[in-house]
C-alpha cells in the first residue's frame, strides 16, 4: 500500500516535495522504565540518573533527584537510555517530554523514545510537543490514565527528508534558546528583588529624604493599628467579563495564582488602593498591593488605610511573614482576626515607604516586561509549530 503524503503550511524555501507518513514505531525504539526495590539500600544513591515524571519541567534534563546503582538497574525493570533519548511521560501527566543530556534511566511512568539514525531527535521532540493531544487522546485506564508502548508506536507522523528535519530542529532550538535566555533574565531579576528586599527590610539599606536626611527609625506595629481589616464579597464567575470593557472595567481579584490573582472584570468596585491577602486554600497568606479601584471575592481579606499605609512597601513586608501565621488544620486559613494581630516592623514615614515602593515597582516593571516577552515568544513558537509540522 502506497504511503500517504502531505506538505506543511509554512516551509523553508529550499525544500520541496511531500512529507511521508510513518508511525512512531518506524522512527524510534520505545523503551519503558522501572523502579528498584525502595527497601534495598544497595539499589540506591549510585551514579546512574533515574528520572520520575515530576522532574520533566524543562526541555532538557541532566541530573535527577534520585540515583540508582548498577545493581539496582540490574535487579529492576529500569532500562539504560543513551544520551539524546526523548523521555516521554506515559502516566499522570501524559505527553510531557524532555531530552536526556546524559545516559540515564526512568521509572515506570515513562515510555522513552530512542530515535533511529535516519531521523532527527529534536524534530521528533518538537513534533511530540505540537501533538501532545494525540498521546492524551489515546490514553486509557480506570485508576489513572496511561498510554501504552504499543499505542504510542501506532501514532502516525509525517516526516520530511533528514536535511529538512535538521533545519526545522535548528530553527526551533534557536527559539528555545531565546526563551531560555529571557527566562534566565526573569529569574535573575526575581533573585535580585528578593535579595534587595531582605536588605531593605533588615534596614541594612536605608533611603534618605529629598534633603539627604535620615528618615525616622522603623517601628513595630500590629496590623489592626494601621488598617481597617475587612474582606471581599461573593461574586459568581458568570457575572464577570474575561476582558476589560467600557462598563466592565474594574478588576476582580481572587485566590488564584495565575495572572496575579486577576479573575476577570466587573461593573462595580468595592475598594481602592488597598492591600489584599488570600484567606483560604493553598495560597493562604499571599499578600498583594492593589492599586486603583477593584473588586475582590470573599476569599480575599482587605487592608484599608486612610493614612497611606496601603502601598507596595508595606505589602511586601507583610508578604514576607504572613505565611508563618497560616493555620494548616484542614483547609489552610489566615483569617481576619489572625491577620489583625500580626506585628510588622515598618518605616512610619509614608515618604520612606513611597521611596521603597517606587524602587521595588521599578524592578517589578522589568520582571513583568520580561514575562510578557516570554509569553509572546511562546505564542509565536506555538503558531509556527502548528504551521511547520504536518
Amino acid at each position: 500500500m502506497e504511503k500517504q503524503k502531505k506538505i506543511p503550511q509554512l516551509r523553508f524555501p529550499e525544500f520541496e516535495g511531500e512529507w511521508e507518513k510513518n508511525i512512531l514505531n518506524d522512527t524510534c525504539t520505545i523503551i519503558g522504565g522501572g523502579t528498584p526495590n525502595s527497601g534495598k539500600e544497595e539499589f540506591w544513591n549510585g551514579h546512574i540518573q533515574w528520572f520520575t515524571p515530576t522532574e520533566i519541567k524543562m526541555d532538557y534534563v541532566s541530573k535527577s533527584e534520585r540515583t540508582i546503582t548498577e545493581l539496582g538497574l540490574k535487579k529492576s525493570s529500569a532500562n539504560f537510555l543513551p544520551k539524546g533519548t526523548i523521555l516521554l511521560t506515559s502516566r499522570a501527566t501524559i505527553g510531557e517530554v524532555a531530552i536526556a543530556l546524559n545516559e540515564c534511566t526512568t521509572n515506570q511512568g515513562f515510555q522513552s523514545l530512542i530515535v533511529n539514525k535516519l531521523y532527527n531527535n529534536l524534530f521528533i521532540f518538537n513534533w511530540i510537543k505540537n501533538n501532545r493531544y494525540e498521546f492524551v487522546r489515546r490514553a486509557n485506564g480506570s485508576t489513572f490514565l496511561e498510554i501504552s508502548k504499543s499505542e504510542i508506536g501506532k501514532i502516525p507522523i509525517y516526516i520530511p527528508t533528514l536535511p529538512e528535519q535538521q533545519k526545522i530542529a535548528s530553527f526551533f532550538t534557536a527559539i528555545d534558546q531565546n526563551i531560555s535566555q529571557l527566562t534566565r533574565k526573569k529569574t535573575l531579576l526575581e533573585q535580585y528583588k528578593k535579595g534587595v528586599m531582605q536588605k531593605i527590610f533588615s534596614q541594612e539599606i536605608r533611603f534618605k529624604d529629598d534633603n539627604g536626611q535620615e528618615f525616622p527609625k522603623w517601628e513595630n506595629r500590629k496590623i489592626r493599628e494601621l488598617f481597617r481589616v475587612t474582606r471581599g464579597n461573593v461574586l459568581a464567575a458568570n457575572n464577570l467579563k474575561l476582558e476589560k470593557e467600557l462598563t466592565f472595567c474594574y478588576p476582580v481579584y481572587s485566590s488564584q495564582t495565575t495572572n496575579n490573582g486577576l479573575l476577570g472584570y466587573y461593573s462595580d468596585y468595592l475598594f481602592e488602593d488597598c492591600i489584599t491577602w488570600t484567606t483560604d486554600g493553598a495560597n493562604a497568606g499571599d499578600v498583594n498591593y492593589r492599586k486603583g479601584k477593584f473588586y475582590c471575592t470573599n476569599v480575599c481579606g482587605v487592608l484599608e488605610s486612610k493614612e497611606g499605609f496601603a502601598n507596595q512597601c508595606v505589602a511586601e513586608i507583610l508578604n514576607s511573614i504572613a505565611r508563618k501565621h497560616v493555620a494548616y488544620v484542614g483547609n489552610p486559613k489566615l483569617m481576619n482576626n489572625v491577620m489583625a494581630g500580626i506585628e510588622i516592623n515598618i518605616p512610619m514615614s509614608v515618604a520612606e515607604q513611597t521611596k521603597i515602593a517606587n524602587f521595588l515597582s521599578a524592578i517589578d516593571v522589568k520582571i513583568n516586561h520580561t514575562q510578557k516577552q516570554i509569553e509572546k515568544a511562546e505564542v509565536w513558537k506555538k503558531g509556527l509549530m502548528q504551521q511547520m509540522f504536518v
